[in-house]
């Protein structure tokens, strides 16, 4: 039985925030990605798969003169919701399913997919939801994507020293091998879904209409050079377990 990402994610709810204090999260993701999306200020900012709201806070703490988080979990969007209430910031959040997204009152100048695209269960939906993407974005807006490297090896050096072991499952989908995450907390929080192909990506979104497509490697940060030195990162750097995408609408 596939369990799906709602489900999923409704039981993790709010130890979802947790993932941010594991050094994968702390010193190379968070960064990475906020450098690779870069000054927001005054424009508006959709953020798709917004979980407990991490970037959709963040973005806002930058200077994004509009915020609106939209996640397939209710749990999530609980948990966004009570940190808005506890700490107002203007930031907007929704329940929804990108892949039977509805329409934007006014279209967005940035997007962001955080692991997004691997819950597609199939071709068909990656490219519904690359579709939603492209038609929530302004003419020349910008899609920002993170997702688990198409090129990880499985029988290569692990991210586990970072807080997280990435294990195949033995399914396969129509987009690429099912993959078992398993963020190392106390208790272990696992999630499971697909590991799209390079091509997958680049089709369906070039098929919506994307642009400009680049992917662009993870790096760690000063303060993670800083923290532990460079043996601690030789296996990041030997078999990177993510891989950021920037394309336009």
């Amino acid at each position: 039985m596939t369990v799906s990402a709602q489900q999923q994610y409704d039981e993790i709810g709010e130890a979802y925030e947790g993932f941010k204090a594991l050094p994968l999260e702390q010193y190379v993701v968070v960064p990475s990605f906020l450098a690779l999306v870069g000054d927001v200020s005054g424009r508006s900012v959709l953020d798709l798969a917004s979980g407990t709201g991490f970037y959709s806070r963040e973005f806002r703490r930058r200077g994004a003169a509009e915020v609106l988080g939209i996640d397939i979990s209710g749990e999530m969007v609980a948990v966004a919701r009570q940190l808005e209430e506890s700490d107002p910031l203007g930031v907007r959040y929704e329940v929804g399913d990108v892949a039977d997204l509805r329409s934007v009152e006014q279209p967005f100048d940035v997007a962001l997919a955080v692991q997004l695209l691997n819950y597609a269960q199939d071709i068909a939906t990656t490219e519904r939801m690359c579709r939603a993407l492209h038609r929530s974005l302004k003419p020349g807006g910008e899609l920002f994507l993170l997702n688990q490297s198409p090129d990880f090896r499985f029988d290569g050096p692990t991210p586990e020293r970072y807080g997280f072991r990435s294990e195949l499952t033995g399914a396969q989908g129509e987009t690429g091998p099912q993959v078992r995450t398993t963020a190392l907390l106390d208790p272990p929080v696992s999630f499971t879904a697909n590991l799209p192909r390079r091509e997958v990506y680049e089709k369906c979104l070039g098929a919506a209409g994307f642009r400009e497509l680049t992917w662009v490697p993870l790096t760690v940060s000063e303060a993670g050079e800083r923290a532990f030195d460079a043996d601690f990162w030789s296996d990041f750097h030997a078999n990177p377990p993510l891989e950021m995408l920037r394309c336009r609408a």
